[in-house]
């Protein structure tokens, strides 16, 4: 029997991602995966679960929890119906007849643009020169000290 660090991990096989675009995927933490997958956390929490099964309905979530069946519910309402070859799986659209041809449309003219000169005039000032007054070092227990320099 399987445990549910090597069913997860049998998952991103068959999905074909890295810990890290797994964790993406499902919306979790780049750690949290790293540690379910590490042994670190010995049990993935609920929310990581659910999160999985939302993103991948087509896992069996009483495989992913025991390890009893099909890692693949072999389900007729199954999101996937049809083929590989089939066009539009996912939304199919009007026939060719009923669809309308797009044409590329000119954008309207260009406006033109304000060609005004921009003068932009960069002014240098003189600072005085500073001098340093005083130092000041602050330590962990609280206390400071002042340096000044000899004048």
């Amino acid at each position: 029997m399987t445990t549910i660090i090597e069913r997860l991990k049998m998952i991103l096989e068959r999905v074909k991602l890295t810990p890290g675009n797994f964790a993406v995927q499902i919306g979790v933490s780049q750690a949290t995966i790293s540690h379910i997958l590490n042994g670190r956390n010995k049990n993935p929490s609920a929310e990581v679960l659910l999160r999985l099964h939302e993103t991948y309905p087509d896992i069996d979530l009483n495989w992913l929890l025991t390890g009893e069946g099909m890692m693949v519910r072999d389900n007729p309402d199954s999101l996937f119906t049809g083929t590989l070859f089939d066009d539009n799986l996912i939304k199919p659209t009007k026939s060719a007849s009923e669809t309308e041809n797009r044409k590329e449309m000119p954008s309207e003219s260009a406006q033109n643009a304000d060609n005004t000169i921009v003068k932009q005039e960069i002014i240098y000032k003189e600072r005085p020169v500073r001098k340093i007054e005083e130092i000041r070092i602050f330590f962990d227990d609280g206390t400071y000290e002042a340096f000044t320099p000899n004048k």
